[in-house]
């Protein structure tokens, strides 16, 4: 079997920079940085080292760290040159480094999925480590690094080392105890069921997609109700075309917004009424979709024909306008002309979107996770119940099994390339 390839890549920003981090991983990253650096510092010792290209000229002069794996972020050996951020500095030594045998630039977020490969950490701290690339919230950020720090890992290792005595306890029962039947164990059932509860609490939370991704804010209600100019005035920004012709908005607008810290999409429709035109009607039908998959409806039409959501605001917009001046009990008017009433609507808004959020400081699960946790649950509930020893410990096998997709450590195949490839080169 061929030796794995050695890879390397800019791990910083782009240039120009104060400094540069290029890194190599792999069999021959100790090999390549001798060939551009000569003697090389022992392991986690820096050393200042000038790097020279394969005839000799000077490159740069560079810190180097050098890792021995497995004790290294991939688990294998790897090198980094801290070099001098400029441009040609960093493509000169990634030239000289595309010259030596045996290596290649890395492909995104092949780095990451080496350390992934080589058990240096497992597939709920890279998902964490993806989410940390593209934080873009303080919510997002201390989510996201509660994961990649290995929250989630301690805690379900700790759930498969309770799971993997019971299912010793079922073999062992199985093995031994024939001559005494094989009906029910009463202990491990109550044990089963306390894990089972356990879990159920974890996916009873909020997952992590509404923070990352942002709560799904729709606008809707019949033409002309007000909602483009609301949506504008919500964002400070001409987002939306507003005129007085109705059916104007045709396709849906999303406007990301921070509200109150809580990261929102407001999403425009196509205001909801009967026509014959071809577009208008494609638009009103996607508009329908979106309040079927919004967070948080904001309601601009009658509220005796609001649609049936679980998180709806009745909103009385236009409030400025003479015939307007009442609005309906339940419903908070509001005024895109004189700002009447916004700072009200924006606190509700946050209101009903932090329910949809995870808690402050707990380890935020994903709906992969949550799903995964949901079947083992299950699962374990299958393994209360069971009339006999052998269908419990089929019901813990299955339990180990959703774990072990949790972590990665089977069953995510087609997920990999797909994580792996929100990782940006360096990574």
């Amino acid at each position: 079997m061929s030796q794995r390839a050695t890879i390397f890549a800019l791990a910083s920003g782009r240039p120009p920079a104060a400094i540069a981090v290029i890194r190599i991983s792999g069999p021959r990253a100790h090999a390549a940085a001798e060939q551009l650096a000569g003697a090389l510092p022992e392991p986690r010792q820096a050393a200042l080292r000038r790097l020279r290209s394969s005839d000799g000229h000077l490159l740069d002069e560079a810190l180097l760290l050098r890792f021995a794996g497995p004790a290294s972020a991939t688990g294998e050996d790897a090198v980094e040159f801290h070099c001098h951020g400029s441009r040609a500095v960093v493509d000169a030594v990634l030239a000289a480094l595309t010259g030596i045998e045996g290596l290649r630039l890395a492909e995104p977020g092949e780095f990451t999925r080496r350390a992934f490969e080589n058990g240096r950490i497992d597939l709920t701290e890279a998902e964490g480590l993806a989410d940390l690339l593209e934080a873009e919230t303080e919510s997002q950020r201390r989510a996201a690094l509660a994961m990649a720090e290995g929250g989630l890992r301690h805690q379900v290792e700790a759930w498969q080392a309770h799971l993997l005595a019971l299912s010793a306890r079922a073999e062992a029962t199985i093995d031994y105890d024939e001559e005494d039947g094989l009906g029910a164990d009463p202990a491990l059932s109550h044990d089963s069921a306390e894990l089972a509860s356990e879990i159920e609490q974890w996916t009873a939370r909020p997952t992590v997609e509404p923070l990352r991704d942002g709560v799904r804010v729709v606008l809707a209600g019949p033409t002309n109700a007000g909602k483009s100019s609301l949506i504008n005035a919500l964002a400070g920004a001409d987002k939306a075309i507003v005129t007085e012709i109705a059916g104007t908005t045709r396709d849906q607008i999303e406007v990301p917004l921070a509200i109150d810290g809580v990261p929102c999409i407001l999403v425009d429709t196509a205001g909801l009424r009967d026509t014959a035109e071809r577009v208008e009607r494609i638009g009103i039908e996607r508009a329908r979709s979106a309040i079927d998959q919004a967070d948080v409806l904001l309601w601009l039409g009658d509220p005796a024909g609001a649609p049936d959501h679980p998180r709806i605001i009745k909103v009385h917009a236009r409030s400025d306008e003479p015939d307007r001046a009442s609005a309906p009990a339940g419903s908070i008017p509001v005024s895109s002309v004189t700002a009447a009433g916004l700072r009200d609507l924006l606190s509700h808004i946050a209101a009903e979107a932090q329910t949809l959020l995870p808690v402050e400081g707990a380890v935020a699960i994903n709906r992969r996770q949550a799903a995964a946790f949901k079947e083992a649950a299950e699962a374990l509930r299958l393994a209360e119940a069971a009339p006999d020893i052998v269908i419990a410990a089929d019901g813990l096998r299955s339990a180990r099994s959703a774990f072990d997709r949790v972590t990665g450590r089977a069953g995510v195949e087609n997920l990999l390339d797909t994580l792996f490839g929100r990782f940006c080169l360096g990574k």
